[in-house]
This record gives C-alpha cells, sequence and structure tokens, in this order.
C-alpha cells in the first residue's frame, strides 16, 4: 500500500501587523490584558485587495518549491479554510489559478480543524492509489470577520496560510488520523449571518451577525479536554504512546489552551511548539504556519513523530501523527 508523507512545507503571513497596542486605540482593552488571558503580542492583517485564495496561492508556492514539486506534478489541490474569497466559486479553484495548476481543487470547511480534515483526505486519496501529488492549504482572513468593537474575539484572531506537499511514498510519514465533531453545540463559536439560514442583509450588518460570536469560556473547556484525549487517540492508531511524540504542533489559539494541553498529557512544554505570541489564531492555517516555523528554525529531524493536533468551530477536533521525512530546506536543496 502506498503512504502519503510530508515532503515539502510553505506559509505566507501578510506584512501588516496588528499589534495590541494598536487595539488599545481601536477597543476599550490593554496590551497587558490581551497577554494575560491569551498570549498574544501582534497578529498580521491582509492588505486592502489582498484575500484568502492570495495568500494561499503564496504558501501553495512556497511549499511546492521547498518539494521540489512542479505545478504540472500536482494531482489535487485541497484549501482548508471557513474564509472564502466568496462563497463560490471555491478559494482552492481561485488558488490554482494563481498557481498554474491544472488539477482538481475543492476547499474544505472545518474551522481551525480544517487542516487535520484535508489532510485526511488528501492521505485517503494517496494511499488508495488515485493520486501520488497533493498540495494541502490552510488559509484564513479572519480579520474580515471580526467586530473590531468586542474586546473578548477582536484581540484574538489574524491572517495567513501554510500548506504543505504530500507524495505517495513506500515509507510510512502519515501514520494515523483521528477526527471528531459535535454540532449540538454548534453556538459556542459561529458568524450567525451571512449563510442560507441568515441571509447577509443590512439589519443583520447593523448587529453585527455577519461576525464571529463565540462563549469563550465553553471553548476553553472543550479545548483543554478534546484535544488532549485525540492526541491519546491518534497515538494508539498509529502504535505509539504519547511520550513517544517528539513534538506536538497544536492550533494556536491561545496560550493557556496550549499549556494546558502540555499540563494534561505530562509533555514538557519546550517539545509544544508555540508562536501564538505573534500570529494569533489564523484558524486553518494555524497548525501549517506552526508546522513551516518549526521546519525552517532546524528543530525537526528525520524521524521525529509529530502530533499535529487542531479544535474549531462545529465544533470539531483531530490530530494527525506524522513521522517527519522533509529535509530539502534545512540542507539547502
Amino acid at each position: 500500500m502506498f503512504r502519503a508523507t510530508i515532503v515539502g512545507v510553505g506559509s505566507y503571513l501578510p506584512s501588516d501587523v496588528l499589534a495590541n497596542e494598536d487595539l488599545e486605540g481601536m477597543v476599550e482593552t490593554t496590551d497587558e490584558w490581551i497577554f494575560s488571558r491569551t498570549g498574544i503580542r501582534e497578529r498580521r492583517r491582509v492588505a486592502e485587495g489582498e484575500a484568502t485564495s492570495d495568500m494561499a496561492a503564496a504558501a501553495g508556492a512556497a511549499a511546492l518549491g521547498d518539494a521540489g514539486v512542479t505545478p504540472d506534478d500536482v494531482d489535487l489541490l485541497i484549501v482548508a479554510t471557513s474564509t472564502p474569497d466568496m462563497l463560490f466559486p471555491s478559494a482552492a479553484c481561485l488558488a490554482q489559478a494563481k498557481l498554474g495548476l491544472t488539477c482538481p481543487a475543492y476547499d474544505v470547511n472545518a474551522a481551525c480543524t480544517g487542516f487535520v480534515y484535508a489532510l485526511q483526505a488528501a492521505t485517503a486519496m494517496i494511499e488508495s492509489g488515485r493520486a501520488r501529488t497533493i498540495l494541502v492549504v490552510g488559509a484564513d482572513t479572519l480579520t474580515r470577520f471580526v467586530d473590531f468593537t468586542d474586546r473578548t474575539t477582536c484581540v484574538l484572531f489574524g491572517d495567513g496560510a501554510g500548506a504543505v506537499v504530500l507524495e505517495a511514498s513506500d515509507e510510512p510519514g502519515v501514520l494515523a488520523i483521528e477526527l471528531g465533531a459535535d454540532g449540538t453545540v454548534a453556538d459556542m463559536l459561529s458568524i450567525p449571518a451571512g449563510g442560507s439560514a441568515a441571509p447577509c442583509t443590512a439589519a443583520n450588518v447593523g448587529d453585527r451577525r455577519n461576525t464571529i460570536t463565540m462563549n469563550g469560556p465553553e471553548v476553553f473547556k472543550f479545548a483543554v479536554r478534546a484535544t488532549p484525549d485525540i492526541i491519546v487517540s491518534a497515538a494508539a492508531a498509529a502504535g505509539i504512546e504519547p511520550a513517544d511524540i517528539d513534538w506536538i504542533v497544536p492550533h494556536q489559539a491561545n496560550q493557556r489552551i496550549i499549556d494546558a494541553v502540555s499540563e494534561r498529557l505530562s509533555i514538557p512544554a519546550e517539545r509544544v511548539f508555540s508562536h501564538v505570541v505573534r500570529v494569533g489564531n489564523t484558524s486553518a492555517a494555524s497548525i501549517p504556519l506552526a508546522l513551516d516555523e518549526l521546519y525552517t528554525s532546524g528543530r525537526l529531524s528525520p524521524g521525529d513523530a509529530l502530533a499535529l493536533v487542531g479544535f474549531g468551530a462545529g465544533m470539531t477536533w483531530g490530530a494527525a501523527i506524522v513521522r517527519w521525512t522533509a529535509t530539502r530546506r534545512q540542507q539547502g536543496g
């Protein structure tokens, strides 16, 4: 049976930095209040005229270049996002054109867990023999969907994109993926208006129902319970123990959640990657962005076991156990 392995990684962050001090002039908050509750100091914001598909294409191009893969080699493009440029066509189709690809392309929406969901779909395609090379991108433009009068949400979110290239291999790379969803608690985190249930009318926009609403305490409790549990399940499916994991690469939602996961699994904090202080919560982009920084920093070695884990609106959650194989960029190739 073919196995899916990561052979390239790439990322993109907009140049505009939105620091906590900037938010102090927009909403009633302070740098100390934000940092003490979230661990975030700054996040990135797209420029005027820049959209999710632009970031997806930039991160995808970087990943293809890192893998040494040409557009003609790509059999499938999957973009995980909950903030596409428009309802249709998909962000994947728009990014496909910008990348010069000719393969099938589609979006996956599992909010902040979207990258793990997309990774499972790509892995299954490779393992079945239906594709050999797949580009998986996580990209979100959340600053366009936050209410900058709500200090409980606007301080959390930023924009960005991350991508990986998966290739068929005889050697195992993606060892196991476990996913979960519970739609009975969908109201914990949502954008109520803008879809078929509540179109984006003037009244809904006036009431800011087209922006992110969140029950922060309940999301926190959900995350610190679901995230460690799904890592344990995925590790068992991969035939390893949580203690065998070299790196946890979690969704960068909140430093307090990341710390709680480390504590619950008794895994040292130095093996749980975090850069939330500089990027905030970038939703589906969060995990591949973190993975790319960990990779380019030279801290990953071939054979390392990684747990890529996320949670998000839906509610959704998921974890992938990956044996690291990509070495090209660290070798200067």
